[in-house]
């Protein structure tokens, strides 16, 4: 290995200094590429939860833009992670907790906006959100147990539909603040993404009781196998 390191960057030096195996230090360092994709969808909320509530024009409109660049990174941090084999445990739990954060923050945002969501739409958040802190409450479990549970695909739908509820209703919110629009266009998209919320909260519940019966093994206590006889 000593032989190649003038060829190297100069970060890849320093790490060479701890490691004697780039393969295996390939996959162990927590913020690799597909990692700082997961985490930036955090990073991105709080961008989002600023524009919506800046009084400036053209503001809804940049959040709908951050929200689908966060969005889409969901795909991209799995693609990276992949192709250049950058799978780790860490990764696996990040991925799934920032779709979570993601997606259940921005429909708190989208319920706090005076006004905009009709008030039984609260139901919907707190049912996601109580979705949401059960599944998390049994990754914790798994991993107690050595354990990772990764993103399946029942969790990966449900996520969609949620991208895609949260999309519709940025885009009618910034069609009537952006653009002045009303009528029964504004209308239909709103009712669109309404539809589509509560669509992706039975998806929610479904995906979530999916999960819970697949693994509710874990929460039962491990037999000793070292007691006494």
């Amino acid at each position: 290995m000593c032989l190649g390191v003038r060829k190297e960057s100069l970060v890849l030096r320093a790490i060479y200094i701890y490691s004697d195996d780039v393969d295996k230090l390939r996959t162990c360092i927590f913020l690799n590429l597909p990692n700082l994709l997961s985490l930036s969808r955090i990073a991105f909320l709080f961008l989002i939860a600023a524009l919506l509530f800046l009084n400036v024009k053209g503001a809804v409109m940049a959040a709908l833009v951050c929200f689908i660049i966060a969005a889409l990174t969901d795909w991209a941090d799995g693609y990276v992670a992949r192709r250049f084999k950058l799978i780790t445990d860490f990764g696996k739990l990040m991925d799934a907790l920032a779709d979570k954060v993601l997606m259940v923050g921005m429909f708190v945002i989208l319920v706090s906006i005076p006004g905009f969501l009709p008030r039984w739409s609260l139901f919907l958040v707190l049912i996601i959100i109580g979705r949401e802190f059960l599944i998390t409450g049994l990754r914790l479990v798994a991993a107690s147990r050595g354990v990772v549970l990764a993103a399946e695909k029942g969790g990966k739908i449900k996520t969609v539909f949620q991208i895609l509820a949260a999309s519709v209703l940025l885009l009618a919110l910034s069609l009537a603040r952006d653009f002045g629009m009303d009528g029964v266009v504004l209308k239909t998209l709103f009712w669109t993404g309404m539809g589509l919320f509560v669509f992706a909260t039975g998806l929610t519940l479904q995906s979530g009781a999916t999960y819970l019966t697949k693994y509710w093994f874990l929460f039962k206590p491990v037999e000793n196998e070292n007691s006494q006889k």
